[in-house]
């Protein structure tokens, strides 16, 4: 059975290459080329370091331009949808990637006008909220208060950081993946809890 990170890279190269490398994304400026530059420098090239290592953001910025700028868009795509990798071998590509390129994935589809969410499976929703109970404690530190995160689908909860009188955020785990990541365009996501804790966790720069 295909895995969700694998069906994920394959949803997203078709979307890359319907939407077209001009396009805008949700990652800042970078347009649908660059987003694909990056996913074939982080699989393929220590420059990549940069995305986890801030000293670094500016070696791994420039690497992504200058793949963006000479290689051609479908070869680039394709590279992204076939790798030669050891990130994409079975089990590192479920724990390495299914955030990274659902993550992306939304981020064509959620920068252009008249989006809506996708009807995700049961068990697509459960792999995300494998990602968010592991990936989303450290998303979540820079907001620097309690947070505990409620799926709506199920009711399941997991503290994502510790303490007294937190702010539940609640939605769908896919719209709470999004979310922190840093993304902006979710949907139906609700937030409890003290109203000084829940502006600061809505106004935080999340993500990585």
């Amino acid at each position: 059975m295909t895995s969700f990170a694998k069906a994920e890279r394959a949803r997203l190269c078709d979307l890359a290459l319907e939407a077209g490398p001009d396009a805008p994304t949700l990652c800042g400026d970078w347009t649908v080329r660059e987003l694909v530059a990056h996913l074939v420098l982080r699989e393929h090239s220590p420059l990549s370091a940069g995305i986890v290592v801030p000293p670094l953001a500016g070696i791994t910025e420039r690497a992504t331009t200058r793949k963006a700028e000479r290689k051609d868009f479908e070869d680039l795509v394709e590279r992204v949808r076939r790798p030669l990798s050891p990130m994409a071998l079975p089990g590192v590509d479920a724990a390495l990637n299914t955030a990274e390129f659902f993550v992306h994935h939304e981020d064509i589809r959620r920068a252009g006008p008249g989006w809506s969410p996708r009807d995700l499976t049961g068990s697509e929703q459960d792999a995300l909220w494998r990602v968010l109970r592991v990936s989303g404690k450290g998303l979540v530190r820079p907001a620097g208060v309690p947070v505990v995160a409620r799926r709506t689908d199920t009711g399941a909860k997991t503290a994502l950081r510790s303490g007294g009188d937190p702010v539940v955020v609640s939605g769908l785990p896919a719209e709470l993946v999004l979310f922190v990541y840093g993304r902006g365009e979710v949907r139906d996501v609700t937030f409890e809890g003290p109203a000084d804790r829940v502006e600061q966790l809505r106004t935080a720069k999340l993500g990585i």
